[in-house]
């Protein structure tokens, strides 16, 4: 099992430092969902599709994420909260590039 280390900052504020798995093809979402860093019902809403923002977060780390695809782009223009540095994490796939990721959830939609 080849696990890596992210920082994760919930909406109250607080880092939490979580191992993930790189070898069972999750996304960050998923991650967020697995160690519930969210209020169930509050994040991943559509299932991981893109078709929603409730896993928007902020990238706080500088490390290479791949292009965002057109229906991230869409959903974000749609989104609230949104910045410069703002992604889905459902489209962020867990790979070993991304050990000590740091991201911050975007508060709560609504």
């Amino acid at each position: 099992m080849s696990d890596i280390k992210l920082k994760i900052i919930d909406r109250d504020g607080e880092l939490h430092e979580v191992d993930a798995p790189t070898d069972m093809n999750m996304n960050l979402m998923e991650i967020v969902r697995s160690y519930e860093l969210a209020p169930e019902g509050t994040i991943g809403i559509c299932g991981g599709m893109a078709m929603c923002a409730s896993c928007q977060c902020y990238v706080k780390s500088d490390h290479q994420l791949p292009e965002k695809s057109d229906d991230e782009e869409a959903m974000l223009a749609e989104a609230f909260f949104v910045k410069d540095n703002s992604r889905l994490g459902c489209q962020i796939h867990i790979t070993k590039d991304l050990d000590g990721l740091e991201v911050e959830l975007a508060p709560e939609e609504g």
